[in-house]
């Protein structure tokens, strides 16, 4: 688990600490979505047609908003299972990301995915089932004003050291990859959750979808 988080005048140090829970909880939710899998999926159509999609981690995300800090594909890899019941063959890749203040986690997989809305459902218990984190803005489908299908997208608090931390996700899969995105913002931990715009967060993730979402057989990023 990583350290307490530290006063916030410590902005540098805390940004760092904050991403790095983010990541656990995001990269937890995750690996629940592949261990979670059981019983017959069936529906997505992943097994019959093969993957078609890779998650790549490019140097920016959203239009050069955040950059990369840390590449933790090393550390989804060994932390994410292969195989489960409703995906197989996965690969697990990820970053964590600076934009000021805000700190942005995103994880991916991509494979053979049987049943995409079982791998989101999934990826999202995983996130509710850890202990310090309570759903404070329930789920919901928001579909991104720059196009694409919808997003799952919600707002969770995580609860470290005494202190709150705001965390907004939005979650997605197809038949090739799942993506679980998380921001938090350091210049304000204890953000009402209400006050959240999950309509412009699940716009940003939009644009992640289109920039870390590349064919199969293209080269890398």
């Amino acid at each position: 688990m990583p350290p307490p988080v530290p006063p916030k005048s410590s902005a540098g140090k805390t940004w760092g600490i904050v991403g790095a829970i983010a990541g656990v909880v995001v990269l937890g939710g995750i690996a629940s979505a592949v261990a979670l899998s059981g019983g017959g999926g069936g529906g997505g159509g992943g097994g019959t047609t093969g993957p078609k999609y890779r998650v790549t981690v490019p140097q920016t995300l959203a239009d050069g908003s955040y950059t990369l800090s840390k590449d933790i594909s090393q550390q989804a890899g060994t932390s994410v299972p292969h195989d489960g019941a409703n995906e197989h063959g996965i690969t697990a890749v990820g970053g964590q990301y600076g934009s000021g203040t805000k700190s942005l986690v995103m994880v991916g997989l991509y494979g053979t995915i049987d049943n995409p809305r079982t791998t989101v459902e999934h990826a999202i218990r995983g996130m509710k089932d850890d202990a310090q984190t309570d759903v404070a803005v329930p789920e919901k489908e928001f579909t991104p004003s720059g196009g694409g299908g919808p997003l799952t997208c919600g707002v969770d608090v995580r609860q470290e050291a005494g202190q709150k931390i705001t965390m907004a996700f939005c979650v997605w899969a197809d038949a090739s990859t799942s993506v679980n995105v998380a921001q938090t913002d350091t210049a304000d931990l204890s953000k009402d959750p209400r006050s959240v715009d999950l309509q412009e967060f699940a716009d940003t993730a939009g644009k992640i979808r289109q920039e870390v979402t590349k064919p199969l057989d293209t080269a890398s990023a």
